[in-house]
């Protein structure tokens, strides 16, 4: 049995790859398009991360603050604002490191051999911006989580 001509992808289809990719202007800004698409989900989240963190941050704040003044009726749970906020905080870094880990998983897969030896990746250094900003968010969200845990009244 031989091949289809017509079908360019039955010859390969053994192929360990799995697909057949052409050495084209196409598929090379296609990855180009998924590469950045891995940086704009990871961003993404990191918008999510930060109204999380934030949002959190601040319920534990406003309702500290509102214990303190005068003339305001004592709250039924006042540990209630407290604990959504630890909550909110939490599911904003958690989520933000499963985030961190799916991008750099995916971003080494887009770097591995199997597109190295295809002509449509481009041969520039693997520079992740994002990825350091996320750690750094990362890093600021478990310190305002462990802050409202600890915090000192």
């Amino acid at each position: 049995m031989q091949p289809n001509s017509e079908n360019p992808a039955s010859e390969e289809s053994g192929s360990a790859a799995g697909f057949v990719v052409r050495p084209t202007a196409d598929s090379h800004f296609a990855w180009i398009r998924t590469r950045l698409s891995a940086d704009s989900t990871l961003m993404g989240w990191m918008r999510l991360a930060t109204t999380l963190i934030g949002f959190g941050f601040t319920i534990v704040q406003f309702f500290d603050r509102l214990e303190s003044m005068s003339n305001v009726k004592p709250a039924l749970a006042p540990q209630l604002p407290r604990y959504l906020g630890l909550a909110l905080i939490f599911s904003g870094v958690f989520g933000l490191l499963i985030a961190i880990w799916q991008y750099i998983w995916f971003v080494n897969y887009l770097h591995s051999e199997e597109f190295s030896r295809l002509v449509i990746k481009p041969a520039l250094p693997i520079n992740r911006p994002a990825l350091t900003i996320a750690v750094a968010l990362a890093l600021i969200g478990a310190t305002a989580f462990v802050s409202v845990i600890f915090r000192l009244s």
